[in-house]
């Protein structure tokens, strides 16, 4: 396995700004002092409580507790063992890493499966759009497909990457063959059929797709993970997909669908306030609206929206419109989507359009442009509206037993959220829509939660992470987390601190004085490096959440000076006090029958006193 080294490692952490990476995962706001707030990735949560230091090169969850550095981030996030995770970032962001001599630099034989799948799906993304724009009949019959049948520009065909996958060919398994994948590799990447157990060649790796518009699928982070492959006349008769329109990767280690939406690796960088999310049914709805400047649409990868695909979402922006089909079953669709769009957090309107009985956003953006996206805005309506709509069409004329039946069907999502406020915004709505008191309907709200419907959908709240109270001065119990955080802030101080704090005082039956402890010592005999040195010596979580906790705590220096001295002087008493009592105690209790070591017992006692009458006493350097 190879080794790298410990200055490679921190001059990859000087290099790269942990906001730039964990920006791929999680939208980021200012917060103030240099950190940076968003959604946690780690748990689901609808105030965000994860907090990012570009400064300091440490992200803290205050939720879950969970903390790190740039590198503790992509393996947490990404799945991946430490020394594939340091060279995933150094790739991405062109740093060159130095290994330890003997160890090697990496191999195909080191990397790991899910490495290498990925590229894999990078070599497939060029081989089919090789063939896309390949000088022969095939190639100039997929671009006319896209051109005159599809209606698309060979400009959006070149953004998107996408391809074609020519109906007899073994040319992609021969390329793959040729790069030395490993076996693994190729029969999990979904790209082929291969029979369990049976010798791999390249014969034997039958391509999946053959005479289809391939069309790329990102994860969230822009790596292509898997395809959509779109069924042509080219398509052969033996395909053992043949009739299917669309067919899609199977999943993967790299690819799970119900974790993906199509587009979100663009339009996350263009949802803001005003300009919210655009949920579409299908990829090739969501490339209609990305070529008319819809920069926004996204859509599931797959036959419905998922709790997962909806909690990702949230991670970037709350705002979310549904623009499904407007047949029976893309309003079906919609309905289904309500619910889990309230659970998830998700603030969601409905993008109707007036007049029309039906409604495809891909057929009306070609016709209409971005001038349509501004009329069925116009007539967009609220999420009870639309389900009250959906449940109950003619209110006017209903029975009371068809509006309690809607009613009830209504109170499923309303318990969806956990906000009194918004349930009573949505049974005020509700009255409105089918016709009836909102008395009664509270009332009946009440009864249905009551009865344990509703119960199931309350949220689960996370134990927030208990953080150090720096402000409140040093007890003797919490000295060790004040020098460790002036250690972390003032690493001048740390040197000082490992001259002349005695090891014997430090309390290591707790985090704090295990770190603490453990930081001296790599001051004194090893030298510091730096806090990019500290995920070397980090060895639990909860020494990871403690660290990050005093990395995000901030204070004045004349705090800092006050609070360094405190500390000392309470981990002196804590330590020496009890010794002055021990003599104290001895004297007393033996009397006469010390009278030889009397003197040297009192010689003690005041050379301890003199001690605590003079602590140790340490400046800040400027």
């Amino acid at each position: 396995m190879p080794v790298i080294k410990a200055s490679s490692l921190r001059d990859l952490k000087n290099r790269v700004n942990i906001h730039d990476v964990v920006g791929r995962v999680v939208t980021l706001k200012k917060a103030g002092g240099g950190r940076f707030k968003g959604l946690c990735p780690f748990h689901s949560e609808k105030t965000p409580s994860f907090n990012v230091s570009a400064d300091k090169g440490f992200y803290k969850c205050f939720g879950c507790g969970k903390a790190g550095d740039v590198i503790n981030f992509v393996i947490e996030t990404e799945g991946l063992p430490f020394t594939e995770a340091v060279e995933a970032i150094a790739q991405r962001f062109g740093v060159t890493l130095e290994y330890e001599a003997g160890s090697g630099g990496p191999s195909l034989e080191t990397r790991s499966l899910r490495q290498e799948i990925f590229d894999i799906h990078d070599l497939a993304a060029d081989y089919y759009r090789q063939a896309f724009l390949a000088a022969t009949p095939q190639g100039e019959f997929i671009r006319a497909y896209w051109v005159k049948n599809r209606r698309f520009t060979l400009e959006l065909a070149e953004e998107f990457k996408i391809g074609f996958a020519p109906p007899e060919d073994s040319g992609l398994a021969a390329a793959l063959w040729k790069r030395q994948f490993t076996e693994e590799a190729l029969r999990q990447c979904g790209l082929f059929f291969t029979r369990e157990g049976a010798l791999l060649t390249i014969g034997a790796l039958r391509p999946r797709f053959r005479g289809r518009l391939m069309i790329p699928i990102r994860d969230h982070q822009g790596r292509i993970v898997a395809f959509t492959a779109r069924q042509l006349e080219l398509t052969p008769a033996d395909d053992p997909a043949r009739e299917a329109k669309y067919v899609n990767s199977p999943e993967t280690p790299i690819f799970t669908k119900s974790n993906l939406l199509f587009n979100l690796d663009r339009a996350r960088s263009h949802a803001t306030d005003g300009h919210p999310f655009v949920l579409v049914e299908g990829q090739l709805d969501a490339l209609r609206c990305w070529s008319v400047g819809l920069r926004t649409a996204i859509a599931p990868q797959g036959t419905s929206i998922t709790e997962g695909q909806l909690a990702l979402l949230r991670r970037y922006h709350p705002q979310v419109e549904c623009f499904f089909d407007s047949d029976s079953a893309g309003q079906k669709a919609a309905l289904r989507f309500l619910p889990m769009a309230l659970k998830a957090g998700l603030e969601i309107r409905f993008l109707l359009l007036a007049g029309a009985e039906k409604m495809d956003p891909d057929l009306l953006f070609l016709e209409r442009g971005l001038a349509a996206y501004d009329d069925v805005k116009k007539s967009s309506c609220s999420a009870m509206a639309f389900a009250c709509q959906s449940l109950l069409p003619q209110a006017a004329t209903a029975s009371a037993e068809q509006k309690s039946r809607a009613a009830t069907a209504l109170y499923e999502i309303i318990a969806q959220t956990d906000s009194d406020v918004t349930r009573m915004s949505f049974l005020s709505e509700i009255a409105q829509n089918l016709r009836v008191p909102q008395a009664a309907l509270e009332r009946d709200l009440r009864a249905y939660l009551l009865r344990g419907s509703g119960s199931r959908f309350a949220p689960a709240h996370s134990a927030p992470t208990p953080t150090v109270n720096l402000s409140a001065g040093p007890s003797t119990k919490a000295a060790e987390a004040h020098l460790l955080f002036l250690c972390l802030h003032h690493e001048s101080l740390l040197h000082a601190f490992a001259r002349e704090l005695p090891h014997e005082w430090i309390d290591q039956s707790q985090p704090a004085g295990l770190l603490l402890d453990r930081i001296l010592a790599e001051a004194a005999h090893n030298g510091w490096a730096g806090r990019e040195q500290l995920d070397q010596i980090l060895e639990t979580e909860e020494e990871k959440s403690l660290i990050a906790s005093l990395l995000f705590e901030v204070a004045g220096d004349d705090d800092l000076a006050k609070m360094a001295n405190e500390g000392l002087r309470s981990m002196q008493r804590r330590f020496l006090e009890p010794k002055v009592r021990q003599i104290e105690l001895e004297i007393a209790t033996k009397g006469a029958d010390l009278d030889s070591q009397l003197p040297s017992l009192l010689k003690q006692r005041a050379e301890i006193i003199r001690q605590l009458q003079h602590p140790p006493k340490l400046t800040l350097d400027s």
